[in-house]
């Protein structure tokens, strides 16, 4: 049988990816006012093992994923590379294998793309991508959970992005494609998101427009998102923070969307850079709805992973 791995959206596709929100809005709502840790009544994964590896620190992946296994019934064994031979020189290659022998899933939180390919080349269980450089796909599930929660429609929906054209927003240009909506991107020159996943939106019938001018890319949204400037382990660059800040989310800028516009930001947040504390704080921010989708949307990929979606 052919594994399922989720490296990126496009892995699963749009049929897919609707099934997943559907199915973390049903399990969701099952199991409201339940006890974080209790598992759902169904127990789909009961006895599987999910492996999480963490090359990157982490608060709601790595919190979000051993809930959502423990959820379904199953476990979660925690890694890093400071704790495992990793660290010391051991391949990806003999890690995937050996965690193949012993475990039912991966999950790889790490920098370069090129080690998550190459941990599913070599693993004979499903590859989850917790977040690269290159794209983060959990995340968008979460975030489109939110979007839907919030009463918007995906095809259709106006989405402005606005500041680092880096990893979060490379998967939610990849959801446009699947999912029929359009992305307006405000970012300063030579900050772009790479342009292979631009092509691939407008392949899937996404309007995609980029644009220097962030009151044209807020104009009329329905949802506006934003991340940090400065994505983890970079240099905090006194020159790119400069060219960032004609694109801060604050109440101005939100006023030139829609009255029932929502903010999303995938945290942490540096309240204060890319989005003021008015609007982080505000009616409008969804930020803690869609940190706690991390979890169901975690769970229904997971079932997809493992063919049950």
């Amino acid at each position: 049988m052919t594994v399922r791995h989720f490296l990126e959206l496009g892995d699963a596709g749009g049929d897919a990816l609707a099934a997943m929100i559907n199915d973390a809005i049903d399990r969701k709502a099952a199991r409201r006012d339940w006890p974080k840790g209790q598992a759902d009544a169904d127990l789909p994964l009961a006895g599987r093992v999910l492996a999480l590896i963490f090359e990157k620190n982490s608060t709601r992946t790595r919190v979000s994923f051993d809930i959502a296994i423990r959820q379904l019934g199953g476990t979660a064994l925690i890694l890093d590379s400071g704790t495992t031979q990793l660290g010391r020189g051991e391949s990806i290659a003999d890690t995937a294998r050996v965690l193949s022998r012993m475990c039912d899933a991966i999950m790889i939180r790490t920098d370069d793309h090129a080690k998550i390919e190459e941990m599913a080349r070599h693993a004979t269980v499903p590859v989850i991508n917790g977040l690269t450089d290159r794209s983060h796909p959990c995340q968008i599930v979460a975030d489109l959970l939110t979007v839907i929660e919030h009463g918007k429609a995906l095809p259709g929906l106006e989405l402005a992005w606005l500041g680092d054209g880096n990893n979060v927003l490379h998967s939610i240009l990849e959801a446009a494609g699947l999912m029929k909506f359009n992305v307006r991107i405000g970012t300063p020159k030579g900050y772009e998101p790479e342009s292979d996943f631009v092509e691939l939106a407008r392949a899937g019938g996404s309007q995609v427009t980029l644009t220097g001018d962030p009151h044209v890319a807020v104009a009329g949204a329905d949802v506006v998102v934003t991340d940090t400037w400065v994505s983890m382990g970079q240099p905090h660059a006194a020159s790119k923070l400069t060219a960032m800040t004609p694109f801060q989310v604050n109440a101005r800028l939100m006023a030139d969307a829609k009255d029932d516009a929502i903010f999303l930001h995938c945290l942490p947040a540096h309240v204060g850079e890319e989005v003021t504390e008015d609007v982080f704080e505000s009616l409008q921010s969804v930020v803690f709805d869609e940190a706690e989708n991390r979890i169901h949307a975690q769970k229904s990929i997971l079932l997809w992973c493992f063919g049950l979606l």
